[in-house]
């Protein structure tokens, strides 16, 4: 939740003020994140989907050998200034999206924290400097970092500041939100970090991964009716229930797994926005994709169609629920390929 995101993304701009508490609660929720599988779903028409596979280990793939900086280096900050990295010994990612680039670049053993949903097994003993994008800015500076990485989402701005003041290089990156941002977010940390051929060698592999979990859709998905998802992000333990629009990230995933958005669809022009039966009544999914830890919340899917106007739908009517790690799902990173399995996996039923 990018915040869902990364980048997991939360979504504050949908909420109202008085559920900034709420927010809080859903961030302390991330840290049980596990595994990156999809859970078990009905297939096309309602049929019982094949049997999944046991879950991969959450971890990432470095690439090997391990590039060696070559520094110092100047490089754009998506806040507009421009950041001198002079070391790469101590760096301190401030959002699972990009702690997740800097590991996969093969530099995790110089990561020396991470934030709350960057569950994945190199970095799940790290020292945790931000929940839900607050970042700790003393948290950060008692580890002596010699790079910080940050998104536009990260703050308070307070903190970040704090850190600037103490002398540290802090790099903002913009957030993803489509797959197309998944090259430009890998380049901005490899330039950071003095490794850009490493960073051509990522892209590369992820691309060509990428591509390949693409081939999984059906032929004759190209040719029929393309599966209606909605993306829901839920929080039953904080009574979030929210409706995915254009801004919320997972437009461009369920375009390449050969579906369609429905938020998008039906207009939905902010990230997210409270459910009501009339919405998805309106967007009338197929399916209903969710985070992993967010099904959870609300009880599984016997829970889900509980939420009013979601057993209304096609989706819900057949408990055709698509569900994603909330580590991985909105990130764009590395590990999109995977992702991306998991969608056309279980929206058509088959491993792909």
């Amino acid at each position: 939740m990018p915040t869902p995101a990364t980048s997991t993304r939360f979504p504050r701009r949908a909420l109202a003020p008085a559920l900034a508490p709420a927010l809080t609660l859903c961030a302390l929720a991330l840290a049980a994140l596990t595994g990156c599988a999809g859970t078990a779903t009905t297939g096309p028409g309602g049929a019982a989907a094949a049997a999944r596979p046991a879950a991969a280990p959450d971890r990432v793939e470095p690439l090997t050998p391990a590039p060696l900086p070559a520094l110092p280096v100047t490089v754009p900050s998506a806040d507009g200034r421009q950041v001198t990295v002079t070391a790469a010994e101590r760096i301190v990612p401030l959002t699972g999206g990009l702690n997740e680039i800097v590991q996969t670049l093969g530099l995790g053993p110089q990561v020396v924290a991470r934030d709350i949903t960057a569950t994945f097994e190199q970095a799940a003993q790290l020292p945790v400097v931000t929940r839900g994008h607050d970042v700790s800015a003393e948290s950060v500076l008692s580890l002596r970092p010699t790079l910080v990485l940050a998104e536009t989402t990260s703050g308070p701005a307070e903190a970040i500041r704090q850190i600037r003041d103490a002398g540290v290089p802090l790099l903002v990156v913009a957030p993803a939100k489509s797959l197309e941002d998944v090259p430009k977010r890998i380049e901005a940390v490899a330039a950071a970090l003095g490794v850009e051929d490493a960073g051509a060698r990522l892209n590369a592999r992820t691309a060509e991964r990428i591509a390949a979990a693409r081939k999984g859709i059906p032929a004759s998905a190209g040719s029929g009716k393309k599966p209606r998802v909605a993306f829901l992000y839920l929080r039953g333990t904080a009574s979030v229930y929210l409706l995915g629009g254009s801004d919320s990230g997972a437009a461009s995933l369920l375009e390449a797994a050969g579906a369609v958005d429905t938020g998008k669809e039906s207009g939905l022009g902010k990230d997210f926005t409270p459910i009501t039966s009339e919405a998805l009544a309106a967007a009338a999914p197929d399916a209903i994709l969710v985070m992993s830890k967010g099904l959870e919340s609300v009880g599984g899917t016997d829970g889900l169609v509980k939420i009013p106007g979601v057993a209304q739908t096609p989706a819900g009517m057949d408990r055709r629920v698509v569900a994603v790690d909330d580590g991985v799902l909105l990130n764009y990173g590395p590990r999109t390929d995977q992702v991306l399995s998991s969608l056309i996996s279980q929206l058509y039923g088959k491993t792909a």
